[in-house]
């Protein structure tokens, strides 16, 4: 009796989109399909709380990563830590290096479905004096080298920069109505949250400190209003509370040419003053995506709302490496992981059409720290057309950030709906 093989789902990436993708698709298409996961790393970088442990003086990595080896193999989900070199489409083959050890062989996977959820290369290394006058709060590295600077007497109360650099975004996402009438827009960052965040808990550290007070600090972006997909109105109001304490704000700036001991220089000549530089980059596309005739005319991956690659319909994206993704958080991410794997489900016969076919709505969905155990709660869908735009400020939406993370931790990232429902309840309804 002949026994056939199950397709396999090849998920490359293993942070938010990735992971949640593939446990998606495990928990609708059940036993169904056979699943491997690619990642260079083996565990999850949980970013959103980075910038509040620096703050706290705290070393994030040893708070802000999950394992991933076992939470997958809890879910029958195959585990390769490796780098992906090149992806052929036409035959369905990944190429892949092993990074456990160096010198490792190149070994390839097939698919019958891929995932590409892979993120975005930030590009740090094309910002001349980055390395020697930048900080940032992205990655554990760079976290803790921020802590260190804050709080073991690096810092010397100078003037503070935070802004980010040019992004350019692609057409990936054209004609695609996520709401009536609505749209993707472009965007000039790709992500300003943590801007928005660091620029709170700085002048909660000034005073904290007692290094200055808040209109030593500057806060830039490169669009006509920051972090628009915040919804304006909210971003207004943010704004507002901002420049009333003295912090200095600055729209439309041309793209960062370099950073130097004395300052941001951007591309025209001038130079905003600053002893601290915190900075967020160009987002572009990896090496081993960008000519693919699946990607858009920046390297990102073109999905249709359902998460599909039009002409390749076997291909999925999900996260900050698919055009339709915008802003690049996290978010965004996980709600295009529970698209992916309902489409799996429904070419599985797992699920019907109607519960499969719910295409992408997203929501700017953000908690951001700012400082004595308060934070910021934001959820709004209006820059994509949608009608809801909430902002709420205090000592709940702290609670919510930091409970949230430890629920992700708990259930190894299954954080199950009712909890969100709960989150959305108590800071919009409660307080």
């Amino acid at each position: 009796m002949e026994i056939k093989a199950k397709p396999h789902v090849l998920v490359l990436g293993g942070n938010f989109a990735g992971l949640g993708s593939a446990q998606k698709i495990r928990e609708y298409a059940g036993d169904s399909v056979d699943i491997t996961l690619v990642d260079r790393r083996d565990y999850l970088l949980f970013v959103p709380n980075i910038p509040t442990d620096v703050m706290e003086n705290r070393d994030p990595s040893k708070h802000q990563r999950m394992q991933l080896r076992p939470v997958l193999a809890g879910d029958d989900i195959h585990f390769v830590q490796a780098t992906v070199k090149k992806v052929d489409i036409e035959s369905r083959q990944v190429e892949f290096l092993p990074t456990e050890r160096p010198g490792a062989e190149c070994e390839s996977l097939h698919y019958d479905y891929l995932v590409i959820a892979m993120g975005a290369h930030l590009t740090y290394d094309r910002i001349p004096g980055f390395a020697e006058f930048g900080h940032t709060v992205s990655d554990l590295f760079h976290g803790e080298r921020l802590r260190q600077y804050l709080f073991e007497g690096g810092y010397k109360g100078g003037p503070i920069v935070i802004g980010a650099a040019h992004f350019h975004q692609g057409d990936g996402a054209e004609g695609l109505q996520p709401y009536p009438g609505g749209s993707i827009p472009y965007l000039k960052a790709a992500c300003e949250g943590p801007i928005l965040e660091m620029t709170t808990s700085m002048e909660n550290y000034l005073k904290r400190t007692g290094q200055g007070t808040p209109d030593k600090i500057t806060v830039f972006t490169p669009d006509e209003i920051i972090a628009a997909d915040a919804g304006v109105k909210n971003v207004e109001a943010f704004l507002k509370m901002a420049t009333g304490m003295g912090i200095h704000y600055r729209n439309n700036m041309p793209d960062i040419a370099r950073l130097t001991a004395e300052g941001v220089e951007f591309v025209g000549g001038e130079t905003l003053p600053a002893e601290l530089k915190l900075i967020l980059p160009d987002w572009v596309a990896h090496d081993c995506l960008r000519d693919l005739p699946i990607c858009d005319s920046m390297g990102f991956i073109k999905t249709n709302l359902l998460m599909r690659n039009p002409e390749h319909p076997e291909i999925f994206a999900a996260g900050d490496c698919a055009a339709v993704t915008m802003p690049k958080i996290g978010g965004i991410a996980h709600q295009e992981a529970e698209i992916v794997g309902r489409q799996v489900a429904l070419d599985m016969g797992r699920m019907d059409a109607e519960e499969a076919n719910q295409a992408l709505q997203p929501v700017t969905f953000c908690i951001g720290d700012m400082g004595e155990g308060k934070a910021f709660y934001v959820r709004s869908n209006t820059w994509f057309g949608g009608q809801d735009d909430v902002l709420k400020m205090g000592r709940v939406p702290y609670r919510l950030k930091m409970s949230y993370r430890d629920l992700f931790f708990m259930t190894n990232g299954k954080v199950p709906g009712f909890g969100l429902n709960i989150a959305q309840f108590a800071a919009e309804k409660v307080f």
